[in-house]
């Protein structure tokens, strides 16, 4: 079976954005985790780092997408317990090194048009909880505003956790995350 060097060096990125943050994603650390050959750099990226960069969150936000997929009908709880389940794991595999590529790009980029790829990633991911939420049982408004909640305090836990190379901090949000949304389908 063929590589598929672009697929590689996107998956690539989006785990040096999730460890080292925009700073340090480079053509050259990209090209040293994959082994992809040099030359494929401009012929899959001709528009350059951003292109990469761009297509690295593309497939970092699809992943979380994807990891709730299959939730539809679930209960709140379950599809909560599900996002946090996501980012646990993201930082237990990586011992506390790693967070979210899409957050990496959001806070160090000055490019419009990455700020414009994040808020739309962020915005999929809220609309999709959202929906879930909905679909469980919360009603309208607050489903939303709960799913911004949910994304804005497990982003902020993970910075946190990381900061702190303790998972105390994201197990903290995650309880009162947890308490909140059983309050929301009471």
């Amino acid at each position: 079976m063929a590589r598929d060097v672009r697929h590689e060096m996107a998956a690539g990125a989006a785990r040096l954005l999730a460890q080292r943050g925009l700073a340090g994603t480079s053509f050259s650390t990209v090209l040293e985790l994959t082994g992809a050959p040099r030359g494929s750099l401009y012929h899959h990226f001709p528009g350059g780092k951003d292109q990469m960069i761009h297509a690295a969150i593309e497939l970092a936000g699809a992943r979380a997408i994807g990891a709730l997929e299959d939730m539809a009908g679930s209960s709140p709880v379950q599809v909560t317990e599900r996002f946090l389940a996501l980012w646990r794991t993201v930082l237990e595999m990586s011992k506390l090194s790693a967070g979210c590529a899409v957050l990496a790009v959001t806070v160090d980029t000055d490019s419009d048009d990455l700020l414009d790829a994040t808020a739309t990633i962020f915005r999929a991911w809220r609309q999709q909880l959202a929906a879930l939420f909905e679909q469980g049982g919360i009603a309208g408004e607050p489903a939303g505003r709960f799913a911004a909640l949910l994304i804005a305090s497990t982003e902020g836990a993970v910075v946190f956790s990381r900061a702190e190379r303790s998972m105390e901090p994201f197990e903290l949000v995650a309880t009162e995350l947890g308490e909140q949304v059983r309050r929301l389908t009471r």
